[in-house]
């Protein structure tokens, strides 16, 4: 044992030995190779610099000459400048002894004792002191309260004091934004510890917000970011499963439940309602739905549907009421006496829907007729339409077959000017000037006055095309059966605005009306009625028989056709037993 205790025995070592307290925080010996610094800084501790010396310490006689570097086997370490990074922390095989810089320390005499460390300890120094030998009781030379300068070993810590609080009305905020210019410490971490009193103490192991501050909250008071997070999540998942239900509620009533519907056959209040050409059951709701009369379109669809002639309502005007149920609006529209149209019939005559325009609108008799005379050219007709001085109506022929809507409050001009429209989109399906050049006419408008007198002339369908090749087969004026003259009863009629078949000769034999056939060659000025579809289709596909004479041999409805005179005398004689003349 040397005089400092520094032998292999278990003899503690003098406190005023240099190495003494070189231990760790509870002053047990460190583990040999690894001594780290305290609390991750290096420690610093100068000695003045002794001149290298060139040889090996003396290990026979005890003696061992003093080094400012280390030596380690044969191995000589130049003097190198101190560096803090360096010395941090120090690993060396298990079972070699660990040197510092700044003790001379000399090799071992032949009995194993240390060479003389001619340094004392630094007194400034707290950590200069070495600690005992392995397995010695060690003294604790740390008990004071002042023994530990900061940073203290963590099982030395005293809780901070807490700072008192600050006025509610100036009550700082509990998050720091830090570098991120506002980023929310909800985002920045510790979320799950809001509910926690943040009582660690600031330093090493304390939580720290985003820019190295502590997210603190001021004690006995909890952090309410969760919950406002938490009520946001709530409100987000109710406005969720809000919204599925009502989207899947509508899904179900659309798609299963039965369609809204008033009941009851509807309000006292009338509505009239204009159902166009072709529409189909759909568009007929929609049209009732925007006038009120029913209260959703899948409800009529139904109603017409299960109604048996739901299929037959017509296109027209009605007369309805507001909120009535699907069912009782289908069978009101297949009722006749809801209906508020004017229907033109294939030959009628303008005066005749004159007359029922002004009843449907609840005018005085002659009204349309007098707007008609007046605004004709303000109605559409086609260009070669009244091509004629001497036509009594320019309106003739031009109210096409059709059902129009015709309610009260309605215009006269308004229902004439939806006629005429149709007429002319009809007569341009047709192609009129080339067919009326095909067939010798001279002009579209003397092929619609042909086809008026196949309308009024012919009975059946049947006899149309054979009407329509007599009809050119007169006016053929070089003829030797009648020389241009058509002598039809129809248009004597229509310029004395009658329907009568018992016409004396006298009569139309002194009447020189151009409209008068027996008195003029060739077609009247216009047409006397208004031809429809069928009319139209034979006056453009004629037979090729040879007819040139036809009797109503019944009065009625049978028409016989004859090709030579002869045969047209017997016809009338058959006429004339069966009418008793």
């Amino acid at each position: 044992m040397t005089e400092y205790g520094r032998g292999p025995g278990s003899e503690p070592w003098h406190p005023e030995d240099p190495l003494y307290g070189d231990g760790g925080w509870d002053g047990q010996q460190a583990h040999a190779g690894h001594q780290p610094a305290y609390g991750g800084q290096p420690q610093h501790q100068h000695y003045p610099q002794q001149p290298q010396q060139p040889g090996y310490g003396d290990w026979g006689n005890g003696q061992a000459q003093q080094y400012d570097q280390h030596q380690y086997g044969q191995q000589q370490y130049p003097q190198q400048p101190y560096d803090p990074q360096q010395y941090q922390q120090q690993y060396v095989p298990q079972g070699q002894q660990t040197y510092h810089e700044g003790y001379q320390e000399g090799g071992w005499d032949g009995t194993g004792s240390h060479a003389h460390v001619p340094y004392a300890a630094d007194p400034g120094d707290p950590y200069g002191q070495q600690a005992a030998a392995y397995g010695a009781e060690q003294p604790d030379f740390y008990g004071t309260p002042d023994a530990y300068p900061p940073p203290e070993p963590p099982a030395r810590r005293r809780a901070e004091p807490e700072p008192p609080p600050e006025p509610e009305a100036e009550e700082k905020p509990d998050w720091d934004p830090g570098p991120d210019q506002g980023e929310h410490a909800f985002f920045a971490g510790g979320g799950a510890d809001d509910d926690e009193d943040d009582d660690e103490p600031d330093g090493r192991g304390g939580r720290r917000g985003r820019g190295g501050k502590d997210v603190k909250t001021p004690k006995g008071k909890k952090k309410g970011r969760n919950g406002c997070a938490c009520l946001v999540v709530v409100l987000v998942f109710a406005g969720g499963i809000g919204g599925v239900g009502y989207f899947g509620y509508n899904f179900y009533q659309n798609r299963y439940g039965a369609a809204p519907d008033f009941s009851g056959s509807g309000t006292g209040q009338s509505v009239s309602v204009q159902i166009p050409e072709g529409a189909g059951g759909a568009q007929i709701g929609r049209l009732l739905k925007e006038a009120g009369v029913v209260k959703s379109v899948d409800a009529f669809v139904s109603a017409a549907t299960n109604n048996p002639d739901g299929d037959k309502i017509q296109a027209g005007a009605y007369i309805l009421k507001k909120e009535m149920s699907a069912q009782s609006a289908v069978e009101m529209m297949l009722d006749g006496d809801s209906q508020a149209n004017v229907m033109v019939t294939p030959g009628q005559r303008n005066v005749r829907v004159y007359k029922v325009i002004d009843e449907k609108l609840g005018l005085s008799a002659g009204t349309t007729k007098k707007v008609a005379e007046k605004q004709y050219k303000t109605l559409g007709l086609p260009s070669w339409a009244n091509d004629n001085s001497q036509i009594k109506d320019p309106l003739e022929g031009f109210l096409f077959p059709g059902t129009y809507a015709a309610a009260k409050g309605m215009k006269p001009e308004a229902v004439l000017k939806a006629m005429v429209s149709n007429a002319a989109k009809q007569y341009a399906t047709y192609d009129l000037e080339d067919k009326a050049k095909a067939l010798k006419l001279d002009s579209p408008l003397q092929l619609v006055t042909v086809a008026s007198l196949v309308q009024a002339e012919g009975k059946t369908v049947d006899d149309y095309r054979k009407m329509a090749e007599v009809i050119y087969n007169r006016l053929d004026r070089a003829n030797p059966e009648t020389y241009g003259f058509l002598q039809f009863d129809s248009t004597f009629n229509y310029l004395k605005s009658e329907s009568n078949i018992e016409i004396s000769e006298s009569e139309i034999n002194s009447n020189k009306d151009p409209y008068n056939t027996y008195t003029n060659k060739g077609l009247p000025p216009g047409p006397i009625g208004n031809p429809g579809d069928v009319a139209i289709k034979a006056t453009l596909n004629p037979t090729d028989d040879g007819w040139y004479y036809f009797v109503a041999t019944d009065g009625v409805s049978k028409t016989e056709f004859a090709k030579t005179h002869e045969e047209f005398q017997r016809l009338k004689d058959k006429f004339n037993e069966s009418t008793g003349n």
